[in-house]
């Protein structure tokens, strides 16, 4: 255990942009079949909260943990020689079953550092009516407590990770999410896991020459549920610390970079010099 490895990036800049701005990627049905009912075949003999034990199969290792997709996302976002899984959990339910609290997870710190990642694994298809994962995007850089967050119910513009089988779903760890409420009949498993960074940061995924930082829209959108532009700033100062260069990140404010440059007739102003000539 505690291995670490090395692949080929896949994501390109716009989509380490929007990784920054929803806080997860999913990568639907990217495992093969054949290691989905292995997969199936293992949880059911091992049917604890923790088959740590999965993560010593050489077909799992390879079929879900190196997924060339799956890893290839986690490269691009961690950079090279992340370290691998070593715990692994599976949040196995029988359906139906009411759903949870809104909840991020303990251990959960915030600022515009990446240095894990958490992910989730579909071995079976789970659709809505099998309570898929909820999350709210744009909330890993929204504080809250426990207390209040468990006052919370439906929240517009949430996500359900509605997924085929073989679908990885990678998020930042302290994303808001819960297990959303279930309907039909049935065992739902969910793997969960996380991976780590050990090298720093810098921009050595699939560099698009046509990506325009200066023009880049770093908004959310959706129902409004952080303070006018600070959406925009945090995933702005997430995507610069990726690639870097956070010691050039200078907000000068007003409508300043990355605040609405999309808006602009011409360049937008206060781009950040490290940036701008990089």
């Amino acid at each position: 255990m505690n291995q670490t490895y090395d692949c080929l990036p896949t994501l390109n800049d716009t989509q380490v942009m929007e990784f920054c701005k929803n806080g997860f990627l999913m990568l639907d049905g990217v495992v093969s079949e054949d290691i989905n009912q292995k997969t199936l075949e293992y949880v059911n003999e091992h049917p604890g909260g923790q088959p740590v034990e999965i993560l010593l199969e050489d077909w799992f290792l390879d079929g879900v943990i190196k997924n060339p997709d799956a890893a290839g996302a986690v490269r691009s976002l961690l950079g090279k020689d992340f370290r691998l899984p070593n715990l692994m959990a599976n949040h196995r339910v029988e359906c139906p079953v009411e759903g949870q609290d809104w909840h991020r997870d303990g251990g959960s710190k915030f600022g515009p550092e990446l240095q894990y990642l958490q992910v989730f694994y579909y071995p079976e298809v789970c659709p809505r009516e099998m309570g898929p994962t909820e999350l709210l995007p744009g909330s890993h850089f929204l504080f809250s407590t426990p207390g209040y967050m468990g006052h919370y119910g439906n929240i517009k513009d949430s996500y359900y990770a509605v997924a085929s089988a073989g679908s990885i779903f990678l998020t930042i760890y302290n994303i808001w999410h819960r297990r959303s409420a279930s309907t039909a009949n049935g065992i739902r498993n969910n793997l969960k896991y996380n991976y780590w960074r050990t090298s720093l940061p810098e921009r050595d995924w699939l560099v698009d020459p046509n990506f325009d930082l200066t023009n880049a829209d770093w908004a959310l959108g959706g129902s409004g549920i952080r303070d006018q532009f600070v959406d925009v700033v945090d995933a702005a100062r997430m995507y610069t610390w990726l690639r870097g260069k956070s010691e050039f990140f200078n907000l000068i404010g007003g409508q300043g970079w990355p605040i609405g440059p999309h808006r602009h007739l011409g360049e937008a102003y206060g781009i950040p010099e490290g940036l701008e000539l990089e």
